[in-house]
């Protein structure tokens, strides 16, 4: 039977002791995936640490097997944020393999910047703005629906947020997000160095796409709230980055 159509009968009778096999279920896929990204990455870990490259990816393949089953369940395919705690469980694979060579938080931020940013700019400028017009509304929608799930509090790892229409002037749409999925999964993890890094990857996909992310403050970084805000076509702004941290990427695409 689809585990999808499994999950959705959990939970209409919440039974929440059958999302603990979510991720294991599509382990396989999980790890095609993750050695399919981290090949094209193979590349930029190269030009940074030479024919060991090889030997960190082969290291971080085995973190992030072993950190499936730890993934946190928050409503799967129904949750747009889903895709994001996987993405960056990626980055926390490969932090542990940097870390056992001696390598810090902010290289991996500095790697996982460049893997996010690298095959978004490799697309033609105006194919990516075809995308990004794509997307833009694809994530303004899901967001708007997502937020009122995400006050239901059903998944204790999930995020929590409320969405804000914006006058079309100022921002289109925005955020204010209270809870992070990513900061607890990390922090139960016990890797809180990471997670402001792995925050800075939204300014790559932001500058490729065209959505004008703008944000003042985050949980990672120690605030109340992460207060994204997007206008398609305005200038993205990346704020507070680590002084050496992807000081090469500031500039918009």
């Amino acid at each position: 039977m689809c585990i999808v159509n499994d999950l959705i009968a959990a939970t209409s009778r919440g039974d929440l002791a059958a999302f603990d096999d979510y991720y294991v279920a599509q382990k396989s896929r999980l790890l095609r995936d993750f050695d399919k990204n981290e090949k094209h990455g193979r590349r930029i870990l190269a030009s940074h640490y030479g024919d060991l490259a090889d030997t960190i990816l082969q290291e971080a393949h085995r973190e992030y097997e072993a950190l499936i089953p730890k993934i946190p369940y928050i409503g799967g395919k129904k949750n747009t944020t889903t895709t994001s705690l996987i993405q960056s469980t990626s980055g926390l694979a490969l932090f542990r393999a940097l870390k056992n060579h001696g390598k810090t938080a902010e290289e991996t931020g500095n790697i996982c910047y460049e893997m996010t940013e690298a095959p978004l700019r490799s697309y033609p400028r105006l194919l990516r703005n075809l995308v990004g017009r794509w997307y833009f509304r694809r994530y303004r929608s899901r967001m708007e629906k997502g937020a009122a799930e995400s006050q239901k509090r059903l998944y204790p790892g999930n995020s929590l947020w409320t969405f804000i229409q914006g006058d079309s002037k100022e921002f289109d749409f925005g955020v204010d997000m209270t809870e992070c999925a990513i900061c607890k999964f990390f922090h139960a993890q016990g890797a809180d160095e990471l997670t402001p890094y792995m925050c800075l990857t939204d300014f790559a996909v932001s500058k490729a796409l065209s959505m004008g992310l703008v944000r003042t403050t985050t949980i990672a970084e120690g605030g109340e709230k992460c207060d994204p805000r997007y206008k398609r076509g305005r200038e993205t702004i990346q704020s507070r980055p680590s002084k050496s941290l992807v000081s090469d990427h500031s500039s918009t695409v």
